[in-house]
C-alpha cells in the first residue's frame, strides 16, 4: 500500500472518529507515532506546539503537519484534505437532519451521551502530553525523572492563565521565550 493511501485511510478514520476538536485527535496521532515511522510522540509533542501556535485549526494544523512529516508537501496537502473530508460531510447530513430530529429526545441523550466521551479523549491527550513533558522516563527510573524547569514553568502558566484572561498567543511567545533562556 503506498505512503499517500495509508495517509488518506488513517487521517479519513482520524477525521470521522475525532469527535470533539483538534485535541481529540492526539489519541489517533498518538496511535499513528506508534504504529508507522512518520513522526515520532516527541516529534509529536512539536507538532501541537506549532500547531496552537499557528493560525487555524489545531486538528488541521497537525494532520498537515504529520503527513508532511510523512510523505512532503503533498503528503501535508492530502491528509488535511482526509482529515476533513468526513467532517464536510457529516456536518452536512447533520444540519439538514437537525431541521427535522430538533426536539426528538433520543438526539439529545445522544449529544449528552458523547460530551463526556469527549472529555475523556481530550483528558487522555492532556495526560499523555503531561507525561512526556514534565517526566524523563527514557533512562528509566532515575533521580533525573522529573524535569524541574518544565515543571515550574507549567506551574507558573497554569497560575498565569487561572489569575489574567490574557490571549493564548500571550502565554505561547511567552513560554517560547522562557523556554529559549532556560534552554528547555
Amino acid at each position: 500500500m503506498s505512503i499517500y493511501l495509508k495517509l488518506a485511510v488513517e487521517f479519513l478514520k482520524i477525521g470521522l472518529f475525532s469527535v470533539g476538536g483538534g485535541l481529540a485527535t492526539l489519541p489517533f496521532l498518538y496511535k499513528l507515532a506508534d504504529s508507522y515511522d512518520w513522526f515520532t510522540r516527541a516529534m509529536l509533542i512539536d507538532m501541537i506546539a506549532i500547531s496552537e501556535s499557528t493560525p487555524g485549526p489545531i486538528g488541521i494544523n497537525m494532520a498537515t503537519y504529520a503527513g508532511y512529516s510523512a510523505a512532503g508537501v503533498y503528503g501535508g496537502i492530502l491528509a488535511t484534505l482526509s482529515l476533513v473530508f468526513p467532517s464536510v460531510v457529516i456536518a452536512l447530513f447533520i444540519t439538514k437532519a437537525m431541521d427535522t430530529f430538533r426536539d426528538n429526545g433520543l438526539v439529545k441523550s445522544a449529544f449528552y451521551g458523547i460530551r463526556p466521551a469527549v472529555t475523556a479523549l481530550i483528558a487522555s491527550a492532556a495526560l499523555g502530553i503531561m507525561k512526556i513533558m514534565l517526566v524523563n522516563l527514557e533512562n528509566g527510573l532515575s533521580a533525573d525523572i522529573f524535569n524541574a524547569k518544565r515543571i515550574a514553568l507549567f506551574a507558573v502558566m497554569l497560575y498565569l492563565m487561572k489569575k489574567y484572561n490574557k490571549h493564548p498567543v500571550f502565554y505561547i511567545g511567552g513560554a517560547a521565550i522562557v523556554g529559549v533562556a532556560l534552554k528547555l
